[in-house]
């Protein structure tokens, strides 16, 4: 099987650290060119280089759809292309009951992790995969699957992603859209829960320890590549078997 990405060219947003980071690695390590997108200037400068293979960035907010617009023009400029294009960013500015939830936090963590991913993918389409069929990777959550304390608002952003990768696939056609939803990854964005439950929840899983970033850019390179090519609309479970964990000896 060959899992290559020799000749493409791949956009990532949320790409400075955490997972976007190491899905941006593995990508230029498989012969991709890869273009960077997050808020900071100073941290895409250092992922570039960490990167290498030539990577590129523009600093942005994800949920901001003129600087999409932007973006994806600046990436076609540059690399004349984009075969991939991966939905990373992310943003949770609140944990607690539902219901409890301001106005504002709920418009923001909506305003990233969902308007943005949506109006991200239509600038892809509309610039270039409509007419040069790609692929689409949104990352999204095992938060999405199911209910779960102080982290409702979050998951219903990630279910959402969830479904939009199964309608966009169905729309799309030959551009195949595909997810991720990861368990817990050991990740500044994650940290609260590492640090409180991340023990307890290694101990109690069949491989006994948490996910880390590379794990999740291992199967991102395998869905972006052509190896892949038969597989759309579905988003992948990738949580070291936390589905199975009360059945662990």
């Amino acid at each position: 099987m060959d899992i290559s990405l020799e000749g493409k060219v791949a956009l990532i947003t949320g790409g400075s650290r955490g997972i976007g980071l190491a899905i941006a690695k593995s990508y230029a390590d498989s012969g991709a060119q890869v273009m960077l997108t997050s808020r900071k200037e100073e941290s895409l400068r250092d992922a570039a280089k960490f990167v290498g293979g030539g990577a590129s960035y523009l600093a942005g907010n994800a949920g901001d759809t003129e600087f999409a617009q932007k973006c994806v023009s600046a990436t076609l400029e540059q690399f004349g292309k984009i075969d991939i294009f991966v939905n990373n960013a992310a943003t949770n500015p609140y944990a607690g009951p539902t219901l409890a939830v301001s106005e504002a936090q709920f418009d923001k963590t909506f305003q990233v992790n969902l308007r943005g991913p949506l109006f991200w993918c239509s600038q892809v389409w509309a610039q270039h995969m409509r007419d040069n069929p790609g692929v689409i990777l949104n990352i999204a959550s095992v938060g999405g699957l199911r209910a779960e304390g102080n982290l409702g608002v979050y998951n219903l952003t990630k279910a959402a992603l969830i479904h939009l990768t199964r309608q966009l696939a169905g729309e799309l056609g030959l551009t195949r859209v595909v997810g991720i939803a990861p368990g817990l990854v050991k990740t500044d964005f994650a940290q609260m829960l590492v640090d409180n439950y991340g023990d307890s929840l290694a101990k109690r899983l069949p491989r006994k320890r948490l996910g880390e970033p590379q794990d999740i850019a291992n199967l991102a390179t395998f869905l972006a590549s052509d190896a892949a090519n038969w597989i759309t609309g579905e988003t992948y479970v990738i949580d070291g078997g936390a589905g199975v964990a009360s059945g662990a000896m």
